[in-house]
C-alpha cells in the first residue's frame, strides 16, 4: 500500500480521501489542515497537523498527496507548496468513473464518482471533476478548474485555468470559457464566456450588478 495524505480537511477533502481509497493500492494516513487542531476527526481519519507537519511526513516516507480544497486559487497554491517539499501530486480517479484511454488528467486532479471523460480530452493539474460531471471528446480544461457535480461539457469545449462551471450547468460544443470565469448553477452556455466573466441563466448571459 502507498501512503498518501490529503491537504484540506473540509467536506470536499473527505470525499477526495474516499476517492483515493476506492482506487486500491493507497492508504490515506490523514489530513493536513491549517485551521483544524491536530487529532480532529474527519470521517475515518484524523488531522495530522498543518503546513508545519510537511517535513515530518517527508521524513516518515510519505511522498504523495492531493489537495482537497474547493477554492481553485488556494488549491493550486497548496499544491505548489507540496511540490516545494518534494511531495508528488496524486491524480485520484474514483473506481466508478469512466476515463477514456486517450484522455489525460493532470497531477493533483480528482475525478469523483460517476465522472465520464471522453476521447482526447486534456485536463490540467489540480482540477476537480466533481460527482457525475461529464466531459466529452477533445475538450481542454486548464489548471485549477472546478467542473461541479452534474455539469456537462459537449465536445471541443475549452475551459481556461481557474474557471468554475457550476452545478448542473451545460456547455454546448466548441465553446470557449475564459480564465477565471464562473458559470452559474444550471446555466446553459451557448456563447463564449470572456475571462473573469460570470454568466447565469438559460441561455447564459453575463451577470450585471445594479
Amino acid at each position: 500500500m502507498n501512503d498518501v495524505f490529503v491537504y484540506g480537511g473540509g467536506g470536499h477533502g473527505k470525499v477526495v480521501a474516499e476517492v483515493i481509497e476506492s482506487m486500491g493500492g493507497y492508504r490515506v494516513v490523514g489530513f493536513l489542515d491549517d485551521r483544524l487542531d491536530r487529532g480532529h476527526r474527519i470521517g475515518r481519519w484524523t488531522v495530522i497537523g498543518g503546513a508545519t507537519a510537511l517535513a515530518d511526513l517527508v521524513s516518515e516516507g510519505v511522498r504523495a498527496a492531493i489537495v482537497g480544497i474547493g477554492s481553485n486559487e488556494t488549491r493550486v497554491g497548496k499544491a505548489e507548496l507540496l511540490r516545494q517539499h518534494g511531495i508528488a501530486l496524486l491524480t485520484a480517479i474514483h473506481a466508478s468513473s469512466v476515463i477514456s484511454p486517450s484522455a489525460r488528467l493532470g497531477a493533483g486532479t480528482v475525478a469523483m464518482a460517476g465522472v465520464i471523460v471522453n476521447a482526447d480530452t486534456v485536463v490540467g493539474d489540480n482540477s476537480i471533476l466533481n460527482t457525475g460531471a461529464t466531459v466529452d471528446h477533445d475538450c481542454r480544461i486548464g489548471q485549477g478548474c472546478h467542473i461541479s457535480p452534474g455539469a456537462h461539457l459537449a465536445g471541443n469545449v475549452s475551459v481556461g485555468s481557474f474557471a468554475h462551471i457550476g452545478i448542473g450547468a451545460s456547455v454546448i460544443q466548441n465553446i470557449v470559457i475564459g480564465r477565471g470565469a464562473i458559470v452559474g448553477a444550471g446555466a446553459a452556455v451557448i456563447r463564449d464566456v470572456a475571462d473573469g466573466a460570470t454568466v447565469v441563466g438559460v441561455p447564459a448571459v453575463v451577470r450585471t450588478t445594479s
